[in-house]
């Protein structure tokens, strides 16, 4: 466990992903055409959990792929030595679907972007929405989530952590200060 105040148990991080799952379904009106598409990593983690609330719910399964947005992130050329490059794996087309886009925590909207930039380098969706835990504020660009677990008013210099297990369920979502 990470040094800070839990703002989120594993219970209340059940909770916040079986609402996100529910309010998926009544926005899209049900699974059909929709895919998820993780951020990686955390929102990878993510994804899979929402998909499989989904198909709990509803008795269908729910195509999740992930994005690495390592090559699309606006500071990438002051960083590129550093940064190692994932992989995206998207194994379906995304022509016409309606793309959940599945982040752990919203912040400056920069992460968002670059996978949205990603994202259509691979197809062009019908939509995209987005599916975050926690929403921390201090948007940077014009992008909000469409479904937020959490919304965590935050100092710049807070930080939030979301905490997976070995099996990379997630935990608890940790304020550091």
């Amino acid at each position: 466990m990470a040094d800070g105040t839990v703002i989120l148990d594993t219970a209340g991080v059940k909770r916040a992903l079986t609402r996100i799952a529910h309010e998926i379904l009544e926005r899209n009106k049900g699974v059909d055409g929709l895919v998820l598409v993780g951020i990686r990593t955390g929102g990878v983690h993510l994804a899979r959990e929402i998909a499989a609330r989904l198909e709990e719910i509803e008795g269908a399964t729910v195509p999740v792929g992930e994005v690495d947005i390592t090559l699309y992130r606006d500071d990438f050329k002051g960083h590129a030595p550093h940064l190692p490059v994932g992989k995206t794996d998207i194994p379906f087309s995304l022509e016409t679907k309606r793309v959940v886009l599945v982040d752990d925590v919203l912040f400056t909207g920069r992460t968002i972007r670059a996978a949205m930039d990603a994202i259509m380098d691979h197809g062009r969706p019908a939509c995209i929405q987005l599916a975050v835990l926690v929403d921390r504020g201090h948007r940077e660009l014009p992008i909000r989530a469409d479904f937020v677990g959490r919304n965590v008013p935050t100092s710049l210099k807070e930080k939030i952590a979301v905490l997976f297990d070995a099996a990379n369920r997630p935990t608890d979502v940790v304020l550091e200060k």
